[in-house]
C-alpha cells in the first residue's frame, strides 16, 4: 500500500492500521463522496439563476462559467500531481476547506464581482473526489479496486439525486439561495471533520479491532505486505514534504508531470477523452431530440434522466460481481461496456418510438458506469499507484477537455440533425474501441508498461 496518511510526527498512519480500519477508511470515503456531490448538486443548478438575479447578462454568466471551467482544466493535474507529494490527508483536507471558502463567500456574493471572486476557490481546488479515488486506490488491492471505486460512484450517484431537490426546496424561501451555499460550504466543513478525524481514530482502534465482515476480506495480508514493500523507498520523502519549500514542490510537480507527458499512456487518456466527449454528446441535447423527435414533454425527459442515474447508481452497486464473472479482467470488461455503449447510443439514433429510447437508456447507465469506473482502474493499473494522484489528475483535465470541446460538436451536428451530436458519438465511439483492440497486448499485461524514472 503506498501509504500518503502522516501523523504529526512523520509517521504513517495507515502503515499501521489494520485491515478492519482500512475499510472504516474506505467506508468513511463513501460519505464524504456522497456529502461532497450532495451538497454541489444543491448549488449547481440555482447558480445561473442567482447571477441573472444580480443583474449579469448571459454572456457575462457564460464568461464565468468558462474561466471556472479553464481553472478546472488546468489545476487538477497539478493538484493531483501534488497529493503525490505532500500525501493524500493533506491535500484532500486543504481542497475540501478552501473549497468550503468558496461556497462561504458564495454565501455572501450580493454582486457580480463577488460571485466570480467565490469561483476562484473552488476552481482551482475542487478536486476533492479524484484525491478521495487515489486514497481509495491507496487503501485497496488492484483485484478489489474497481469494486471499491464503482460503490464510491454510486454513494456520489445518490447525492447528485437527492442534492437538487433538497436545493430546490431552500430555494423556495426567502434568500434561498444564500441559505443554500451556506449549507454547502457546511457540509464540506463536515468533510473536513471526518478526514482530519477518522486517522487518528483508526490508529487508536486498530490494534484491538480484528472483526471481519465481508468488506474487511477484501483487504488482503499478501496485498498489504506487496504494497508495503512498493511503497518502502519513497514513505521517507512523502513524511517530510508537506514541511518543503514550496518552489521544492512545485518543481517536483512539473517533474512527475512531464514523466506523465513522456510516459506510453496516451492510447489510455485518449479512450477516455472519446468515451466522454461520445457520452457527453449523447446527452447534449437529449432533451430536446426527444421534444423534436417524439414530442414528448421536457418534464419527462427530466424524469427519464433521474430514472437513468437511480439506475447508475444501481450499476455501481453491482460492479463487485460483474468484476468477478470477467475474473478482474479490466479491459476486458471496459471493451465489452464500451461496445455496448455503442450499440445503445446506435439504437437510440434509430428508435422508431419512446419506449425503444427508454430501453436503451436503462442499459446505457450500466454501460457507461461500469466504462467510467473501467477506465479510470485501467490507468492506475498500467500507469501504476505510485502516480495515482497524478495520473487522475490528467484524466479529470482530459474529461474536462471533453466538456469544452462537446457543446461545440452537438452545436455544429444539430445544424444537420436532431440525431446528429448522438450519431457523432457513434463515431467516436467506435474509434475508441479500434485504439484499444490495437493496443490488447499492453492492455492485458496490467501494468508492465511504466512510467519512466522521474
Amino acid at each position: 500500500m503506498e501509504e500518503e496518511e502522516e501523523d504529526e510526527g512523520g509517521g504513517d498512519r495507515a502503515a499501521t492500521a489494520s485491515p478492519a480500519a482500512s475499510a472504516r477508511f474506505v467506508r468513511c470515503l463513501y460519505v464524504v463522496g456522497f456529502l461532497d456531490i450532495f451538497g454541489v448538486s444543491m448549488v449547481v443548478p440555482l447558480m445561473n439563476l442567482h447571477i441573472k438575479s444580480l443583474g449579469a447578462s448571459h454572456t457575462v454568466a457564460g464568461i464565468i462559467g468558462s474561466l471556472y471551467g479553464i481553472m478546472q482544466l488546468f489545476s487538477s493535474t497539478f493538484v493531483g500531481c501534488w497529493s503525490d507529494i505532500v500525501g493524500r490527508r493533506y491535500s484532500l483536507l486543504a481542497c475540501i476547506l478552501l473549497s468550503a471558502l468558496g461556497y462561504f463567500l458564495l454565501g455572501n456574493s450580493t454582486t457580480v464581482f463577488l460571485f466570480a471572486i467565490s469561483r476562484v476557490p473552488v476552481g482551482i481546488f475542487k478536486h476533492t473526489l479524484s484525491i478521495s479515488k487515489a486514497l481509495l486506490s491507496d487503501l485497496v488491492s488492484e483485484r478489489d479496486r474497481p469494486l471499491v471505486m464503482g460503490r464510491f460512484n454510486a454513494a456520489s450517484s445518490v447525492g447528485f439525486i437527492l442534492g437538487p431537490v433538497v436545493g430546490g426546496y431552500l430555494a423556495e424561501f426567502k434568500g434561498g439561495f444564500y441559505q443554500t451555499s451556506f449549507v454547502c460550504a457546511s457540509i464540506f466543513l463536515l468533510n473536513g471533520g471526518l478526514v482530519w478525524l477518522l486517522p487518528s481514530s483508526e490508529e487508536n482502534s486498530s490494534n484491538r479491532d480484528h472483526y471481519q465482515d465481508k468488506e474487511t476480506n477484501s483487504f488482503s495480508a499478501k496485498s498489504n505486505h506487496d504494497h508495503h514493500l512498493k511503497s518502502a523507498t519513497s514513505r521517507a520523502v512523502t513524511s517530510s514534504s508537506f514541511f518543503q519549500s514550496p518552489w521544492i514542490q512545485v518543481a517536483t510537480v512539473l517533474k512527475k508531470i512531464k514523466g506523465i507527458a513522456c510516459s506510453n499512456l496516451w492510447d489510455v487518456f485518449l479512450v477516455r477523452f472519446l468515451m466522454s466527449v461520445a457520452i457527453l454528446l449523447y446527452y447534449s441535447n437529449f432533451t430536446l431530440a426527444l421534444e423534436e423527435r417524439f414530442g414528448v414533454k421536457r418534464l419527462f425527459a427530466g424524469y427519464l434522466l433521474s430514472y437513468s442515474s437511480a439506475l447508475g447508481v444501481l450499476a455501481g452497486c453491482l460492479l463487485g460481481p460483474i468484476t468477478r464473472l470477467y475474473r478482474h479482467n479490466t479491459y476486458r470488461l471496459l471493451l465489452h461496456s464500451s461496445t455496448v455503449t455503442c450499440t445503445l447510443i446506435l439504437l437510440y439514433v434509430s428508435a422508431p418510438s419512446i419506449w425503444m429510447v427508454i430501453l436503451s437508456s436503462t442499459f446505457l447507465a450500466f454501460s457507461t458506469t461500469i466504462g467510467r469506473t473501467c477506465i479510470i482502474d485501467l490507468e492506475l493499473t498500467i500507469g501504476g499507484n505510485e502516480a495515482s494522484g497524478t495520473l487522475l489528475g490528467v484524466g479529470q483535465s482530459v474529461t474536462s477537455v471533453g466538456r469544452i470541446i462537446a457543446p461545440l460538436l452537438s452545436g455544429i451536428a444539430q445544424e444537420f440533425s436532431p440525431c446528429g451530436p448522438p450519431s457523432l458519438a457513434v463515431g467516436l465511439a467506435l474509434f475508441a474501441i479500434v485504439i484499444m483492440n490495437a493496443n490488447k497486448q499492453k492492455y492485458c499485461s496490467h501494468g508492465s508498461v511504466k512510467l519512466k524514472n522521474q
